[in-house]
């Protein structure tokens, strides 16, 4: 059913078309002129609009060109008389869908609407596509599409709108320095300085100094005075990664800034305002540090404001091959290589191990395997021995129940594939000869072509 409106200066136009529309289940409401149309137009969503093309007061033409502003949504169709079938066409230069003449064809009308509603729902669709497609790229630094990070993005989303403090936390290489870039870059900072420094390396007796400034003398090298990052940052966003390491002092001065936006360099007495939005970071438990006197509660609760937590990549392998996928195509354009593709096998391997590193490993491995292969597709031999291993193991693992001699066949065939039936290759990573290896293979009757579930 659709919501269909009806402008003709004629009655009769209008009674005929209500009734046959009607009958077709569609919902009708009608229109004398051009005027009253633009008012219905103005309170209603109607899906399709059949306009007569001479009217009098406005015309069709000009009401066609109000619907197109108010409504752009909504498909035309003009009714016209043989004579002015010029005109319609220009109409339908003009965004109309299509034309029909008099005296009026009702199947034409019908099949003409039944077009006219497919064009839009098309339309539509295009529509939200590419408003998902632009969301999307918003974000198109944090590949995933797990539960884990869906919830990710979407509190990326809701935080980009306000100018509060965000704790980011999870392990080593989850990717928290990319999302309080994402957040910055989608701000409305984000034509401003992005300032990222890690507390880990800076020493604590040099913190305030770089965070905050100095004033020259203020210290036995300090021969000038030294703006700080905060002051750096101004109406930008300043990013504290491992604020864990920060030191008391620090802490201290982090936490009155957090409280009246002002900050004052080591040696000088006066305090000033800058405009800083500030994200933090850690991959400690700062609750624990609390409870250890080593920081501060006060502190906490104010970046703790919104906490964004990283999962790490062994509870969403499912992003694993959108991520391999991602890095392949960075490193292979920047080695200028032409490596297109990862096999199902060296995915299956990566699935298989659990990514102590998180992404910033999986990152360093799809670099190495690029730089090791020789083919347009990265294999199992290209991917580094301890990801092999481990991948063999449980496999095994799998199959504790198995018996020896299966076991074994299983080993040597899963050995075989990583070096892609390379002989040679496959006895040395066994560490057994080469002789040895096609006696087993004979006597398992193995091949490229072996059930790999055995």
């Amino acid at each position: 059913m659709a919501n269909i409106l009806v402008t003709d200066d004629k009655e009769s136009i209008r009674n005929i078309l209500r009734v046959f529309l009607e009958m077709n289940n569609h919902q009708v409401a009608l229109a004398e002129s051009g005027e009253k149309a633009i008012k219905l137009i103005e309170d209603n969503i109607f899906d399709v609009a059949i306009i007569d093309l001479k009217m009098e007061g406005m015309d069709g033409m000009a009401l066609l060109k109000a619907i197109r502003e108010i409504s752009p949504e909504t498909e035309i169709v003009m009714i016209t008389a043989y004579g002015t079938i010029p005109t319609a066409v220009q109409a339908m230069r003009s965004g109309a869908y299509d034309f029909i003449t008099k005296p009026l064809n009702l199947d034409e009308l019908k099949l003409i609407i039944e077009r006219a509603l497919e064009k839009r729902e098309i339309t539509i669709g295009m529509k939200v596509l590419q408003t998902q497609t632009k969301d999307r790229q918003k974000f198109s630094n944090l590949i995933g599409s797990t539960p884990p990070m869906n919830n990710v993005l979407a509190l990326i989303e809701k935080v980009c709108r306000f100018d509060t403090t965000v704790l980011i936390t999870g392990e080593s290489g989850t990717g928290k320095e990319l999302v309080a870039r994402t957040i910055h870059s989608n701000s409305s900072r984000r034509n401003n300085s992005f300032i990222p420094v890690n507390c880990a390396a800076v020493p604590e007796s040099l913190q305030e100094s770089e965070f905050f400034g100095h004033a020259k003398g203020a210290f036995t090298d300090a021969i000038e005075q030294k703006k700080g990052l905060f002051e750096d940052a101004h109406k930008g966003t300043v990013f504290l990664d491992e604020i864990g390491d920060a030191s008391l002092p620090t802490q201290l001065k982090l936490l009155r800034f957090l409280e009246d936006g002002e900050i004052r360099r080591v040696g000088e007495n006066t305090s000033f305002y800058v405009d800083v939005r500030l994200i933090t970071a850690t991959n400690k438990d700062l609750l624990k540090a609390i409870d250890e006197k080593k920081f501060r509660d006060d502190l906490y609760y104010r970046i703790n404001v919104v906490e964004i937590s990283m999962p790490p990549l062994r509870e969403r392998k499912d992003d694993i091959p959108l991520l391999a996928e991602h890095f392949l195509q960075i490193y292979s354009s920047k080695s200028e290589r032409d490596i297109y593709n990862i096999s199902q096998q060296s995915l299956a391997v990566l699935m298989q191990y659990d990514w102590p590193g998180n992404v910033r490993e999986l990152q360093s491995v799809i670099q190495r395997a690029i730089a090791y292969t020789n083919k347009d597709t990265i294999l199992p031999e290209s991917l580094p021995s301890q990801i092999l291993s481990v991948s063999t193991k449980k496999r095994f693992d799998e199959k504790k129940q198995m018996s020896l001699p299966d076991l074994e066949k299983t080993y040597i065939l899963q050995m075989l594939e990583s070096s892609s039936w390379n002989l040679s290759q496959a006895s040395k990573i066994m560490g057994i000869s080469r002789a040895t290896i096609y006696r087993k293979v004979k006597e398992f009757g193995l091949s490229p072509k072996t059930d790999r579930s055995i």
